[in-house]
């Protein structure tokens, strides 16, 4: 994780000098503080892996010793296919087009339909044939 921190904080660096040098050429408050934003955020990622690869024993690919078959085995769960995904994004494009056309009823409906949807797709593995 050190050569992520390092990417990011190379990204910081190249933001902190790119914020001011954009306000001070265009003058621009609405670029000027979505660069300020990235800069800042930018730097929270910088540090949480900065924090997190200090304090955990160093993966393969970040030792210089690594081999490729020290990566081998279990790398973690990797859910299947899924349509809660698919019905989560629908009753959000109800809920955005009742808020758009003024119709509360509709965004009602679609905060209705979204927290069923929001539900299944959370609980979709305590059932059925990837239940564990």
């Amino acid at each position: 994780m050190k050569s992520e921190a390092w990417i990011f904080a190379i990204c910081t660096i190249f933001f902190v000098l790119v914020s001011p040098a954009y306000w001070f050429i265009t003058g621009d408050w609405t670029g000027t503080s979505a660069l300020v934003m990235t800069t800042l955020l930018s730097a929270m990622v910088t540090g949480y892996l900065g924090f997190h690869a200090k304090n955990m024993d160093p993966r393969p690919e970040d030792r210089k010793d690594g081999e490729i078959a020290d990566g081998a085995g279990e790398l973690g769960f990797f859910p299947p296919y899924s349509w809660w995904p698919l019905w989560c994004a629908l009753t959000l494009s109800v809920c955005v087009y009742g808020i758009a056309m003024g119709a509360w009823w509709l965004f009602i409906i679609g905060m209705m339909l979204g927290t069923l949807a929001l539900i299944g797709w959370i609980f979709e593995y305590y059932r059925g044939v990837h239940a564990h």
